[in-house]
């Protein structure tokens, strides 16, 4: 769990609504949060809705939370409330925050759509092509390694995105092929707007912007029995370099698509970092876990889990 012993002498300084926390006092922290930025952060990184996770202050997560206090927000470690809610194990307020988290989420969307549309009308109707794939420095290996070529087309506010590749797995060298498309309306309103399509299945899913409850239930029984995961990316130490062709006369890369030349480069420190933690798992969820895992990796037979969270072959 989180650290939270040394912080309380700097709260005081320049944090109001952060040292409430560390008082628990809950009446100073109401008329505070009138006025203060509950978004601010400490020198750790932390929000006031952090500390009041990590300390147990259930009554000033219900106000934060009430006055919509950010909940998708990392601190320098690249820890969310949301993950310290889950390392703690409370699952009341595990679900308050999710809830949460999803409504600013579909706010955020809302807000942002009127810019996506506006800007899908101006870009006039276009078809692109856009070819990827993994390259190895190493002999033969990219030739296994897998790529895609992905359409898209634009029409009006609307496009649609296809694709080919489903699921890779880079510990097994395993790729899943499919036909899988993307449709965007934009002159659609929510849950309409956005439809997936499986092709080859010949099936279609709306993406919904609401959960009932049982499937809120069984999201938070997903959380509290797996690991905790957060990835950052660092920009940092990246570099530019010019891309080399040739064998023995170097020279810089040069192509020409369609009317325009086109120089080519590296791009070097581009640093991503994932983090672990599974410090709310028991051994019973580790070897449950491992077991799942395990059959998924090895193409095996399908494992079963009933209610008491057993694990059957």
């Amino acid at each position: 769990m989180s650290n939270v012993s040394g912080m309380a002498e700097e709260q005081h300084l320049s944090y109001p609504l952060h040292e409430c926390v560390f008082e628990g006092d809950v009446q100073k922290f109401a008329r505070l949060m009138r006025t203060e930025d509950l978004s601010k952060k400490d020198k750790h990184g932390n929000t006031a809705l952090h500390l009041a996770i990590m300390l147990g202050r259930k009554d000033i997560v219900q106000l934060l939370l009430a006055h919509n206090a950010p909940v998708k927000v990392k601190n320098i470690n690249g820890w969310t409330p949301l993950s310290e809610a889950i390392s703690y194990g409370d699952r009341l307020t595990i679900i308050s925050l999710l809830k949460k988290m999803k409504h600013q989420a579909r706010e955020q969307i809302e807000e942002r759509r009127p810019n996506l549309v506006s800007a899908l009308k101006q870009v006039g109707d276009f078809y692109m092509q856009i070819k990827w794939d993994f390259q190895s420095w190493v002999p033969l290996v990219s030739r296994v390694l897998p790529s895609d070529l992905c359409q898209i087309h634009k029409r009006g506010t609307s496009f649609r995105l296809d694709t080919t590749l489903v699921d890779f797995a880079m510990n097994d060298m395993k790729w899943e092929r499919g036909e899988i498309t993307f449709l965007f309306d934009g002159d659609a309103k929510p849950p309409h707007s956005l439809i997936v399509m499986d092709n080859k299945a010949g099936v279609y899913q709306r993406v919904r912007y609401l959960e009932t409850e049982s499937e809120i239930e069984d999201e938070v029984d997903l959380m509290m029995s797996t690991d905790i995961v957060t990835a950052q990316m660092s920009t940092k130490s990246i570099t530019f370099s010019r891309a080399q062709s040739g064998w023995i006369f170097r020279q810089d890369r040069k192509e020409t698509i369609g009317d325009f030349n086109a120089d080519f480069y590296h791009i070097n420190g581009l640093t991503l970092e994932q983090k672990k933690r599974r410090e709310h798992l028991s051994e019973e969820d580790l070897q449950k876990n491992k077991a799942i895992i395990e059959s998924l990796t090895k193409g095996g037979c399908a494992i079963n889990i009933d209610c008491n969270g057993e694990v059957s072959n």
